[in-house]
């Protein structure tokens, strides 16, 4: 009877088979995830039937694609593309949302897409290495094809409104550093498998392809490469394939979702190490793309980096992207970084100041032609070379752990610890790739412990909240803590990715206190709060994403304008140090130049020949440098002259020409809400109130997100340092020169402007 009952059920499989692969387009995935229909009620027997008769087919078939051992066809297509077309038209409905930005609409209609189906929220099948290695291949094609449009989709039965949602996404996306939308719904409004998957689809067409969680980057290469293919042109924008690393800075995605979180002093602390004999700390403070140098009582000694991307140079032009762990090399005095979204290990040479790539290596015939040196300046470009046109599995992708080993090899790994590059120091070549956590502890298990044995000191209850639900699954617990707890004297340093900050666990005490930074200016104005030069005079909404404080417009004869800003603090939080000059950004347009503090120097207000002042101008652009390095006149008072508490001022200085021109200036305040010194104390409700609104949430994410994340990082909110920036723009409308009694000669006129500013 149960033979005969099989045979039935094996019949009827034969007989839906036709159905279930009709088609041109065969889709791939995992050997795992054969894909039924939900409509299909069918018991686990036959469902079990289906998948052998369909992967015995699969092997009969040549018709069927055998591109890996690790993928196999599924048995359904689903019609991805519509879903996600009306979901753009409605961003937001009663059983869905888009989390963080839609996509581009006009890209729907040739566009290619690549949709992630993973666990985003806790509590999903997919474990947190799993996770962490889709999105890894994800955020490199992202990077390798520009034109590729990524999409995250989460799964959930929980209500979209709820705030466990938000605060989760929102930590996530500052773990990973996710730089695409992510489509959150919480019905089954299409036919998706329950374990994760890739899908990728063209928009002018119905078809996708659908890839298990297990199918490699080679894969997903090619098949991009193949969409590609079918298109009648070819992008206009279309990097070199054969590197990693080779697109320009102006391209980098950062997540929107996040933006008024970069206001915060550090930004994801990922990784610290130590010169003990140096009395230094070298925190990677990755999502600012920098890695800050400190002593041990927190006093700020230098930064490296400046802005994302990358280039070798001077630590105030480097750009690095998101570094992580790094290992101080005492006989070198040199720091090695991983640089973990550029796949690269960068060296810093302390004493020189300067960085250079110590993997891979450079070309070794770089033009150092100054035409060369004016095209990397235009276009930043990165000149590692390339390996290959085909990808290779082993390469160095999103390294994040950084070990010295005994022999003096140096040990990297990923964050996942599901990968390790063994790099010979001296030659800075890897020697050998070993895949898989338990192939990684025969060789470094002593290393690692030895890490993790200082977490034991640390109070459970913190550890618990610093991670997801998935990652102390391993042998080792809290294995991905490596690169962020380090010893320092007598005291435990471990890095605070929830509260983003720096905690300092003492031995002998076993108290666990914040970190105090000091000497802040020295980090100078963040990339972040200014724009570029060509977007600031394209369109008037280039600062848009960056609030304007104070616009105010003025009618005045043309001639010098001395500028007093005096911007009023709110009354709850402290100016922490004085507003240095590094620390402000200026710049004119139009018909005004900025005076450098060389040329600021007292007018007369005598007739000045018109020949006298064009010989005047000759020697202004002979002697000075450019707009964008001109020195700034220092924005210091009067010598006896005290600036009220609660005030700030800044000054600026510009020669205004007939016509109409525009002043933009900015500044980074470090502030701090004010200590209770009254015994009255604020409810904590209300300091997240204020710090959100010091950290200035714009439209791009809700304010309720913020401030769940401040309440949720249990860490005393009177201690967050946030860069609060101030954006003043003054416009001027000014006639033509006035002419003297002859007629001939011009009159100068001088101009002092005191403006009043209030931060919202």
């Amino acid at each position: 009877m149960a033979m005969a009952l099989r045979v039935r059920r094996l019949k009827e499989a034969y007989r839906l088979l036709p159905l279930l692969s009709a088609g041109n387009m065969y889709n791939l995935l995992g050997k795992d995830d054969i894909l039924l229909p939900p409509l299909l009620n069918c018991s686990k027997n036959l469902r079990a039937d289906i998948n052998t008769m369909c992967l015995y087919r699969c092997h009969q078939d040549h018709r069927y694609s055998t591109i890996s051992e690790a993928v196999s066809e599924p048995l359904v297509q689903l019609d991805f593309p519509s879903f996600i077309k009306s979901t753009i038209d409605e961003p937001e409905g009663p059983s869905h949302c888009w989390f963080n930005g839609t996509p581009d609409k006009k890209s729907l209609k040739d566009g290619i897409f690549l949709v992630l189906i993973a666990g985003f929220l806790d509590g999903s099948s997919i474990t947190e290495a799993n996770f962490a290695s889709m999105l890894e291949k994800v955020k490199f094609l992202q990077d390798r094809y520009p034109f590729l449009q990524i999409i995250g989709f989460q799964d959930t039965k929980i209500p979209l409104c709820s705030s466990d949602i938000c605060t989760h996404l929102l930590r996530r996306t500052l773990k990973e550093y996710i730089a695409f939308p992510i489509l959150v719904a919480n019905k089954n409004v299409i036919e998706i498998a329950s374990e994760a998957c890739y899908i990728l689809f063209n928009g002018s067409e119905s078809s996708s392809t659908y890839y298990g969680k297990e199918a490699d980057i080679v894969i997903l290469d090619k098949a991009i490469k193949d969409f590609r293919a079918q298109e009648s042109e070819t992008p206009k924008i279309m990097h070199n394939l054969t590197s990693t690393w080779v697109k320009p800075t102006d391209d980098f995605k950062e997540p929107p979702l996040c933006f008024p979180l970069r206001n915060l002093l550090l930004y994801f602390p990922g990784g610290i190490s130590v010169d003990e004999s140096g009395n230094r700390l070298f925190l990677s403070d990755s999502n600012h793309h920098r890695v800050i140098v400190l002593d041990g009582n927190g006093k700020i000694l230098d930064s490296i980096g400046s802005s994302p991307g990358h280039e070798d140079g001077e630590f105030e032009s480097a750009k690095l992207r998101r570094p992580a762990a790094s290992f101080y090399h005492a006989a070198e005095d040199c720091l090695y970084l991983v640089d973990s979204e550029n796949h690269a290990i960068r060296r810093a040479d302390m004493g020189r100041r300067v960085v250079d790539t110590f993997y891979p290596k450079s070309k070794s015939n770089k033009d150092s032609s100054i035409w060369s040196w004016i095209l990397g300046k235009l276009w930043p470009r990165n000149d590692l070379a390339a390996q290959s046109e085909e990808l290779n599995p082993d390469a160095l992708l999103f390294p994040w752990h950084i070990l010295e080993s005994p022999n003096g090899d140096l040990l990297i790994f990923n964050r996942s610890c599901e990968t390790l590059w063994i790099m010979d120091l001296a030659s800075g070549l890897i020697r050998e790739v070993i895949k898989g956590f338990s192939n990684i502890l025969e060789i470094c298990e002593p290393l690692i412990l030895e890490k993790s044995m200082l977490l034991n000191q640390i109070p459970n209850d913190w550890l618990q909240q610093q991670v997801d639900a998935h990652c102390s699954s391993k042998k080792i617990p809290y294995v991905h803590f490596i690169s962020s707890v380090v010893t320092f004297q007598d005291q435990i340093l471990i890095c605070d990715t929830v509260g983003q900050t720096v905690l300092k666990l003492n031995r002998n005490s076993s108290s666990l206190s914040s970190f105090q930074f000091s000497n802040l200016g020295i980090l100078g104005f963040p990339y972040w709060s200014s724009s570029p030069l060509e977007r600031v005079c394209a369109a008037d909404a280039a600062l848009a994403e960056n609030s304007i404080d104070h616009i105010e417009s003025f009618n005045l004869l043309p001639g010098k304008i001395d500028i007093q800003l005096k911007v009023d603090i709110p009354e709850y939080v402290d100016l922490i140090e004085p507003l240095g000059e590094s620390c402000i950004w200026r710049q004119t347009r139009g018909a005004a130049t900025e005076i450098s503090k060389a040329d600021s120097t007292i007018t007369s207000s005598e007739k000045v020949g018109i020949a006298q002042q064009w010989y005047d101008e000759i020697d202004h652009l002979a002697f000075s440098t450019s707009e964008i390095e001109a020195t700034i006149e220092e924005a210091t008072m009067s010598c006896g002259e005290e600036i009220p508490e609660g005030k700030v001022e800044i000054s600026c200085s510009v020669n205004s020409s007939p016509g109409t021109s525009e002043v933009i200036i900015s500044a980074a305040l470090y502030l701090r809400l004010k200590k209770d010194s009254d015994g009255r104390s604020d409810s904590r409700q209300r300091k997240a109130d204020r710090i959100a609104d010091l950290l200035n949430p714009g439209t791009m994410v809700s304010r309720d997100v913020i401030l769940q994340f401040l309440l949720a990082s249990k860490r005393d909110l009177e201690e967050i340092i946030i860069t609060r920036p101030v954006h003043v723009r003054l416009k001027f409308e000014c006639p033509n020169h006035p002419k003297a009694d002859n007629s001939k000669d011009i009159i100068l006129t001088d101009t002092s402007l005191n403006v009043n500013v209030a931060l919202k």
